[in-house]
């Protein structure tokens, strides 16, 4: 199903949707291309609770796999290698939000800057709010670099999602704040991302920083969250708990195990991702 109707409405909106519920929002992120393209859409609606017994995520993040992923883990660059080395192409990121799409949940993109400016920032806001997108997260882009990416998002009504980290000062998050549109991405662990065992402390703290520093700035917190308890503890200070890595692991081992289409052990990490933010 082909969405082309303009862009969707802001991300920060499922956020607003789960706080009427009394909870905090679940963000859930899969990179375009794998297991293939054809795949990751359908692990893409999976993740939007399609074939499923129970709801999805509040929102996606569609990753889009880059040569260079400082950034990610070992988990998500495993994944986003191998889809590089099946032909994953920037295109094929528009194809995963209408897929998202087309299940009703509210998609936005995460990708490294060197991929929007090779693809021409104008020509990617303008299909990404074609595809129905919400907006983008830019793991590697600054406010203080990033005129040609407001002016675009600006004028195609899409968010503009900026991180910050424990390591930011207050003049940092006052500054993101103002530049973000929709909400803030708060990565709350130094390093790289990935699961991790337990919450860090500084999560709470970032969160309460940015609280007082940028009031009414919904805050998702990206941290390594790979259970429902920890989304439960999160979601008790922040807007949104982000996982990642967490639903990514049953997709390389069904890889692993020789079927690939199986989406049953995504299905049983959403289910208890999902329980968890509704506690």
């Amino acid at each position: 199903m082909s969405v082309t109707a303009g862009p969707a409405a802001g991300s920060a909106a499922a956020f607003a949707a789960a706080k009427q519920q009394g909870r905090g929002a679940l963000v859930g992120y899969l990179p375009v291309g794998y297991p293939t393209v054809p795949g990751s859409l359908a692990a893409l609606r999976a993740l939007c609770g399609e074939g499923g017994e129970g709801p999805g995520v509040d929102l996606v993040e569609i990753g889009l796999p880059y040569s260079d992923p400082m950034m990610d883990g070992p988990v998500i660059q495993r994944a986003g290698t191998a889809a590089l080395a099946r032909g994953v192409r920037t295109r094929d990121v528009f194809a995963a939000v209408e897929a998202v799409r087309s299940t009703g949940t509210p998609a936005v993109v995460m990708t490294y800057w060197n991929l929007v400016d090779r693809y021409g920032v104008e020509a990617f806001a303008r299909d990404l709010a074609a595809a129905g997108g919400s907006g983008l997260i830019t793991p590697d882009l600054i406010p203080d670099e990033a005129d040609e990416w407001i002016a675009a998002s600006q004028a195609h009504g899409l968010d503009r999602i900026f991180l910050v980290s424990p390591s930011s000062t207050d003049e940092r998050i006052v500054a993101t704040a103002a530049a973000c549109r929709g909400w803030m991405y708060a990565t709350a662990v130094m390093g790289v991302t990935g699961t991790r065992s337990a919450s860090p402390t500084a999560a709470p703290e970032l969160v309460a920083r940015i609280r007082a520093l940028a009031p009414g700035m919904p805050v998702g917190v990206g941290l390594g969250v790979s259970n429902g308890d920890q989304a439960a503890d999160v979601c008790a200070y922040a807007d949104a708990v982000i996982v990642g890595s967490a639903f990514i692991k049953p997709l390389l081992a069904a890889e692993g195990a020789g079927t690939p289409d199986d989406l049953s052990g995504l299905r049983t990490v959403l289910a208890d991702l999902t329980a968890g933010v509704r506690r």
